[in-house]
């Protein structure tokens, strides 16, 4: 594990799949946190080149409770494979919640896209019925979304009745990070949704619904994820209560890195050459001055 400390002002239990090389996981993550200033412990979920098992995590994180005080204020989940795993992450989220019932748990609920599942079947009615009740924001795609509910998409009306099904389950701050909707923009564009739900100060609830159009990028990236469900973490931070800004300020970060990231993968591959998976490793590091604060570039819609 390994901390790191700057300004978001808060401390961060980082669980999740990491890589040696390039940005996957928690490295997609704890980079930008740090940046934008979390204090993070990572629990890498590879332990001598083995994934985590459940009993390792376990001793992880009895360590960490050993050389650190028992008090974080965000748990960020991302990718795993494995059930007794993350009934772990339930019972510390659960336990830190216990100790800090302020504590923000961030979960981004892998299960698949496009139609299929790309890990084993039985993770998700632990997410379903474990996970997602703890979690306080969630970022599912809508393939995800609707395994998670049983509700099908078609609309944008059935996309916030799925959301409002999410928020039933627990998490108060529900965006769905890509969808099939119809754009308003044309076929280049898909379209994100955002709901959430909050306390105001007079006691009654309220709930901010928004939808924000992406531009598709015609390549394959591994870590936007991670990265995207970090930016939300740390802009929901600074806009607790205005899931417009944090979703402006989040979807900006990730068309600046990706747009970096395009622009470099074709100037190493050559004219009229398609970019290979290193060539587009996302340029984190060289994004920083973006990360830290975006030049808003992408508008969302209050619905």
């Amino acid at each position: 594990t390994r901390s790191t400390s700057a300004d978001v002002g808060g401390r961060l239990l980082s669980i999740q799949s990491h890589v040696v090389r390039g940005y996957v996981g928690n490295k997609s993550a704890s980079f930008p946190l740090q940046v934008s200033g979390t204090r993070s412990d990572a629990g890498y979920a590879h332990w001598k080149g083995q994934v985590l098992t459940a009993d390792e995590l376990h001793v992880l994180y009895e360590g960490i409770k050993l050389n650190n005080v028992n008090h974080y204020d965000y748990v960020l989940t991302g990718y795993t494979r494995d059930t007794s795993f993350l009934e772990m992450v339930v019972d510390i989220v659960q336990e830190l919640k216990r100790a800090n019932p302020n504590l923000v748990y961030v979960c981004d609920p892998v299960l698949g896209d496009h139609g299929s599942m790309y890990v084993p079947e039985n993770l998700h009615p632990v997410y379903k019925n474990k996970v997602v009740p703890v979690a306080d924001i969630i970022t599912p795609n809508q393939f995800e979304a609707e395994l998670l509910t049983g509700k099908n998409i078609s609309t944008e009306k059935d996309a916030i009745e799925v959301m409002d099904l999410l928020h039933k389950m627990g998490p108060d701050t529900v965006v769905i990070t890509s969808s099939d909707l119809p754009s308003r923009l044309g076929d280049r564009f898909l379209v994100s949704v955002g709901s959430q739900r909050i306390v105001k100060p007079d006691g009654t609830r309220t709930t901010q619904r928004i939808r924000i159009e992406v531009p598709k990028v015609d390549a394959v990236f591994v870590g936007t994820g991670d990265l995207f469900a970090a930016m939300l973490l740390a802009w929901t931070h600074h806009y607790p209560t205005d899931l417009k800004m944090a979703c402006e300020k989040t979807f900006s970060v990730m068309h600046h890195v990706i747009q970096r990231t395009i622009s470099y993968a074709h100037e190493m591959a050559g004219p009229g050459r398609r970019p290979n998976p290193a060539q587009l490793e996302l340029r984190m590091v060289q994004s920083k001055a973006d990360i830290e604060d975006p030049a808003i570039v992408l508008e969302a819609t209050v619905l």
